[in-house]
């Protein structure tokens, strides 16, 4: 498998494979290399783009909210040539960004992947970012290490992955405090909730049983309020599956794409 680094104006990414555009968002807490373990299989059949979200990987942090997020999708499939009916996949803070896009542009989205993603936060949870984002620039982002690796994996595997736990760490460590507090705030602003029910887009809704950050019920929520979307939840697996169970999360994926569509029938798995 080819990867290659692609730059555009302040936004850049990583490109794999051929076919069909697949864009993929990574959560807040991880960057782009944890969607590594599926990366090769993905590329088989798909034309793959993972951008660094902005803070991350010297990519330019983003400031006005939620709204500003939105922008910033669009502005990442203009400017690498993203085809018409691409599939957008997200996990965490890159999921939330993926759905409040389709919500917003729901004619540039063709399929829909969110992987354990809120819709929203209650009110500890939004209190939760704002305190991680206070620490961080009290601190910087090694303050907050020991709560990240615990929003991101469950307790089972902080034992069980000693070094992927050690290269989350060394990850968080790189991102722009000013990024960071960025995406918490915009976190804390998201309410999507009432709009789900206009969303159109074929969605499908993955989720970890024991994710602790985006638990369940809230993913359940989205399936529930999206006409037709599919859920699966993913037996002793945290707050991103494609690290923790890629070969869970690859067969969980594999039947919502490929449906029918450019490249289906090819052999990617």
């Amino acid at each position: 498998m080819e990867q290659l680094a692609v730059a555009e104006g302040d936004l850049t990414a990583v490109r794999a494979g051929s076919g069909r555009d697949l864009v993929i968002l990574h959560s807040l807490l991880t960057d782009r290399h944890a969607f590594d373990p599926v990366l090769p299989q993905l590329s088989r059949r798909f034309r793959v783009t993972l951008p660094n979200l902005p803070g991350f990987h010297g990519s330019k942090a983003v400031e006005g909210g939620l709204a500003a997020y939105i922008g910033w999708v669009a502005r990442v499939l203009d400017a690498f040539d993203i085809g018409a009916d691409p599939i957008l996949m997200g996990n965490g803070f890159g999921g939330t960004l993926a759905l409040a896009f389709a919500l917003a542009h729901g004619e540039r989205v063709g399929k829909l992947v969110l992987c354990d993603v809120a819709p929203g936060f209650p009110e500890a949870g939004k209190q939760a970012f704002r305190i991680m984002a206070a620490t961080a620039a009290q601190g910087g982002m090694g303050a907050i290490a020991e709560i990240a690796a615990k929003r991101v994996f469950h307790t089972v595997h902080l034992g069980k992955y000693p070094e992927a736990v050690a290269e989350r760490r060394a990850v968080l460590l790189k991102i722009d405090p000013v990024g960071f507090r960025a995406a918490c705030m915009a976190l804390v602003e998201a309410d999507l909730v009432a709009d789900l029910p206009a969303l159109a887009v074929p969605t499908l809704v993955i989720c970890g049983e024991l994710d602790q950050a985006t638990p369940p019920e809230l993913n359940r929520l989205i399936a529930t309020k999206v006409a037709g979307a599919r859920y699966a939840e993913l037996p002793r697996c945290g707050h991103c599956p494609p690290l923790e169970q890629p070969d869970a999360f690859l067969a969980a994926i594999a039947e919502f794409l490929d449906a029918a569509g450019p490249g289906a029938g090819r052999r990617w798995r």
